[in-house]
């Protein structure tokens, strides 16, 4: 969990010997108020080239895109979920990710399960937990 390589992997940002490469991020948890940090982390994103995914049952849209109630419902399969939800709702987001195939989860700043990053990784999946993508972004791209 939050190893530098799997950082770099999920953000998909060129490494020696590999170009960058286009990212899709499901943000569950969105909000569509431009004043909260799930808008605001994820409308950055999108200016840097990520297509944004928002999934929240509660909204309509948010960044311009249709809001899916659940991963299930999504029309495309994204390289990375990124979660805005309280720890309590992460078990049952990486069970919703084992039984869709999907292999990298980042949970955001200040939110942490280790027994359901414990129980995604055992699956195969790749976990980042309690770091803000948008920081790392700027860190490791140099923004």
């Amino acid at each position: 969990m939050n190893e530098p390589e799997v950082i770099t992997g999920m953000l998909g940002l060129a490494t020696p010997g590999h170009p960058a490469q286009p990212r899709t991020l499901a943000v569950v948890g969105i909000s569509d108020n431009p004043y909260k940090a799930s808008y605001t982390v994820s409308e950055y994103m999108q200016q840097q080239g990520y297509r944004i995914l928002p999934v929240n049952p509660g909204i309509e849209r948010a960044l311009g895109e249709v809001s899916y109630a659940s991963l299930r419902d999504l029309a495309v399969k994204p390289d990375v979920v990124n979660v805005f939800r309280l720890p309590q709702y992460i078990p049952a987001i990486v069970e919703e990710m084992i039984e869709l195939g999907l292999k990298n989860l980042w949970v955001q700043l200040g939110i942490s399960n280790p027994a359901a990053a414990e129980r995604a990784e055992q699956a195969g999946i790749r976990v980042v937990m309690d770091r803000c993508i948008l920081i790392e972004h700027r860190r490791l791209a140099g923004r």
